[in-house]
């Protein structure tokens, strides 16, 4: 750890690092021996064509005024609270969240500000959940056992996205030390339906393109939010519905502004890709058996919209319980409810993509953006069929991407055996640098040990294992993932300096709808911190009904979700969740 400096260096060595991060971060596949450092060429490319490659963190450094601390644009400022205190809430400029220090793991000592330097800054994005919500497949018509199977605000997850790239765009570094940010990395649920139209939004949002997020008929919707059935929010009709008796507005075009051409800046950071169950498996729950029913029935033109209550509180305890992870049930589900769909425009778009369809997307030029290549994923990754891998985020950490899903079925996650062994090994060969490790899946909800189907005989690990294989390196700082929707930091604690912070980030869906910057440094008394500052998107708090601009929409996606049937208050975590400084001693 000896060769640890300050971010607050001269321009070069920022430039440096962020060459490090952008082009140097080779992917590491399942039994595939890659070095994580960039070749003794790529180096020598990067210096000699600095000045035209694509340096994400110079506009950053540049600034002349001081960089941190700073608030603006963070959950530290200002959070969205709401102006009324009954019916249905509005929602305006509410008091910041105070950043919280964590000493479970080591003392805090005094005087740590001043010491300081910077080791790395990152954002995470998680569960996006991106949604083509007119796709046949969809399950909202469980809403009639389960309110919140359904959220009135799933139209507008495009705009809502960009608002957030939009957010992290406008920052000006790292909120606590200033230090240019590295990268953005997603954890996990990217897409909701395993449906190619959502992985090519998904693609689109974070490199940048214009995205239009309907499918099917090209000028009109067709869906549930014109359904004229009640258990749904119409929002383009006056005719009264469960949603409106809580005081949901009527919004005249608000169906025409949700499928219309949205425009994403796309990241200006380079970005990597940690995948989740919903990006890996249909629906997010069913086993990637390659069910020819399910697939047809995707790009078909017929839609179930309404069950009974009972029928639909027997298909979600099949699916809570994973009572039917090859989808056989769901299927005969489907053809018993045949006579009750309704007609909608069929559209190839909507196919599932399978893992290969998942890594060619992100392996494709069209979306590289910033970069880098694949975005994390390699070809190695294509030739192996893996969809896990490690990076050099600086010259003292790297990153290392998981693939928690279970192809088997259900919508917790394991680890087979190879990508365990793979982590220790990892880790093993990489002891000189700290690491951050990301996932989809929380410690917690690493509980499905289902065969994968490509490799049967592999046994699958759950969370307590691989809490012990990073529990045995002293060089891991962090677990970072998703998956909860809820914001919970959990400390880990093994003996000696072998312990690390578990940070699960709330979801860009449900709300507070949340991303993460995190910061790690290295105090300079035995001990390191981690910085973690919430931010939402840059959409303004207060909403007006006649702005159906993008903008307009990306700020009324989040009072939507506020008032959503059913939302969790409690998935903003406590003040210890949210904004904090995280102590750890130094391996």
């Amino acid at each position: 750890m000896s060769r640890i400096r300050s971010v607050a260096a001269s321009a070069l060595g920022v430039n440096r690092r962020t060459v490090l991060a952008a082009a140097g971060a080779v992917s590491l596949s399942a039994g595939v021996g890659y070095a994580l450092r960039p070749t003794e060429s790529q180096a020598a490319t990067a210096s000699a064509g600095e000045a035209e490659a694509p340096v994400a963190h110079s506009r950053q450094a540049a600034a002349t005024s001081p960089l941190a601390p700073y608030t603006k644009g963070t959950t530290v400022a200002s959070v969205a609270a709401p102006r009324n205190s009954s019916g249905y809430r509005r929602l305006g400029d509410g008091p910041g969240w105070k950043r919280v220090v964590r000493g479970e793991l080591a003392a805090p000592k005094s005087g740590r500000a001043g010491r300081r330097t910077t080791l790395a800054a990152f954002v995470q994005f998680t569960d996006l959940h991106l949604m083509d919500v007119q796709h046949p497949l969809r399950l909202e018509y469980l809403r009639s056992h389960d309110v919140h199977a359904w959220r009135p605000h799933e139209a507008l997850t495009v705009p809502g996205a960009v608002s957030l790239v939009e957010r992290v765009n406008a920052l000006r570094g790292a909120p606590v030390t200033g230090a240019p940010l590295h990268f953005v990395m997603t954890t996990g649920d990217n897409t909701d339906n395993n449906a190619h139209s959502e992985l090519e939004w998904f693609m689109k949002v974070m490199s940048g393109g214009r995205i239009t997020p309907n499918s099917g008929d090209p000028k009109h919707y067709e869906g549930v939010q014109n359904s004229g059935l009640k258990q749904y929010w119409q929002p383009g009709s006056s005719a009264r519905d469960n949603d409106k008796a809580l005081g949901f507005p009527y919004l005249k075009g608000f169906l025409a502004a949700a499928i219309r051409e949205v425009r994403s800046p796309g990241l200006k950071l380079p970005w990597y890709s940690t995948v989740g169950n919903h990006d890996a498996l249909p629906l997010g729950c069913y086993g990637s058996h390659g069910d020819r029913y399910l697939a047809e029935a995707a790009i078909s033109g017929k839609k179930l919209m309404s069950v009974t209550a009972a029928d639909a509180k027997k298909l979600q305890d099949t699916i809570k319980n994973a009572k039917d992870p090859k989808a056989t049930g769901y299927r005969d589900f489907l053809k018993a409810h045949a006579r009750s769909m309704r007609s909608v425009t069929a559209d190839e778009k909507r196919a599932p993509y399978t893992r290969s369809d998942y890594l060619k997307a992100h392996l494709d030029p069209a979306y590289q953006g910033v970069g880098p290549a694949g975005h994390g994923y390699s070809s190695a990754n294509l030739d192996a069929g893996t969809q896990y891998y490690a990076f050099r985020v600086s010259d003292d950490v790297i990153g290392i991407s998981l693939d928690t899903t279970d192809a088997g079925g259900h919508y917790e996650g394991s680890l087979g055996t190879a990508q365990l062994k793979w982590l220790d090994k990892t880790l093993k060969d990489n002891k000189d640098s700290y690491a951050v490790v990301f996932s989809h899946h929380t410690s917690k909800t690493m509980t499905n040990t289902r065969p994968d189907p490509a490799r049967p005989t592999e046994k699958r690990h759950g969370g307590a294992d691989v809490i012990s294989v990073l529990s045995a390196h002293p060089n891991v700082l962090a677990w970072v993932n998703g998956h909860i929707h809820k914001n919970v930091i959990t400390p880990h604690k093994a003996s000696g300096a072998r312990s690390f912070w578990e940070i699960s980030t709330a979801s860009h869906v449900d709300h507070p709808q949340l991303a993460r910057v995190i910061e790690l440094t290295d105090n300079k008394d035995g001990t390191v911190s981690l910085f973690t500052t919430l931010i939402e998107s840059a959409a303004p708090h207060r909403t007006d009904y006649a702005d159906l601009s993008q903008t307009g929409l990306a700020a009324l996606y989040r009072e939507l979700s506020y008032n959503a049937p059913g939302a969790n208050k409690a998935l903003a975590g406590t003040t210890a969740d949210r904004n904090t400084e995280l102590v750890l001693k130094k391996g």
